[in-house]
């Protein structure tokens, strides 16, 4: 039998153990970032390969995997842990990438880079998704794509430019063919009812959900 082609890149952020993270990381390939290392404990997950300059690692958390090999690199370094740790799954196979912890956290920086690092994924082809459990954000680029969600739950595109012939289908509010200008508001605090379909004619954007978030209801 082949190995995964999904890989779960553990990172330095909020994470909370949900039904939907575990489902979606079932049976997939871990490689940790850093300090990111601490939610193996919580998904019973031993990865491949622990990467990064190991600055946010306590020293308890090393001896709880010693068998797991260490790729250091120094910290003064032209990529983020997180970036090392995806581009070391990519050349292992990688099709699917699920960033975990990657939202979140005391690191803004480190958040809004691995969304727009997530776009830039996206257009290469691979199947893309960010979570800490009680948000999940996946890249909406030109074409048709569905989320499923429950219905109910509160979800928010971001464009990280202009959005031309914009569709969204089986929500609160729809929108048809809709032209969201860069940094406008109209796409924010959506509700699912159930699963969500997207169509884009131009632009690169980020679907932000909270599939617990039942308060639309």
């Amino acid at each position: 039998m082949s190995q995964s082609t999904t890989f779960t890149i553990l990172l330095g952020g909020e994470l909370r153990l949900t039904d939907r993270l575990r489902a979606a990381t079932a049976g997939s390939r871990f490689i940790a970032a850093d300090g990111g290392m601490r939610h193996a404990v919580a998904l019973n997950a031993t990865p491949e390969l622990w990467v990064g300059d190991f600055d946010s690692t306590p020293p308890d958390l090393s001896g709880a995997f010693p068998d797991v090999p260490k790729q250091p690199y120094p910290a003064a370094k032209a990529a983020t842990d997180g970036e090392i740790a995806i581009t070391e799954a990519i050349d292992r196979g990688a099709k699917r990438l699920i960033l975990a912890g990657a939202m979140g956290g005391e690191r803004s920086d480190h958040a809004i880079q691995h969304l727009l690092y997530g776009i830039q994924l996206a257009e290469k082809g691979f199947d893309v998704l960010l979570t800490s459990g009680d948000e999940e954000a996946v890249p909406l680029l030109p074409g048709d794509m569905e989320l499923a969600l429950p219905a109910g739950s509160l979800f928010s595109v971001l464009g990280f430019s202009d959005l031309t012939g914009l569709f969204i289908h089986n929500v609160r509010y729809p929108l048809r063919d809709f032209h969201l200008p860069f940094g406008a508001s109209r796409t924010i605090s959506n509700v699912a009812e159930g699963a969500v379909r997207f169509s884009l004619g131009s632009g690169r954007a980020i679907v932000l959900a909270r599939p617990y978030d039942l308060t639309g209801v």
